[in-house]
């Protein structure tokens, strides 16, 4: 189990496992091309969209009455 590869989800190329402090990515720059899709949306987490601060709001009335 020594030197165990992986394929990098972004550029596709082959990185160790190992002592690799990017992995699952082989790099920082692939690793930061990833956030920034999460950052612009590229990459959802499928589900209902709830409005926070609306939901904060009606909290924040709730306990005053």
């Amino acid at each position: 189990m020594g030197d165990r590869k992986i394929r990098c989800p972004i550029c596709k190329k082959e990185a160790r496992w190992e002592d690799n402090p990017f992995r699952p990515f082989c790099s920082e720059r692939c690793r930061l091309i990833d956030l920034g899709k999460w950052a612009s949306e590229d990459y959802r987490i499928a589900g209902d969209k709830k409005d926070f601060l609306e939901n904060d709001r009606d909290e924040k009335n709730d306990s005053k009455a």
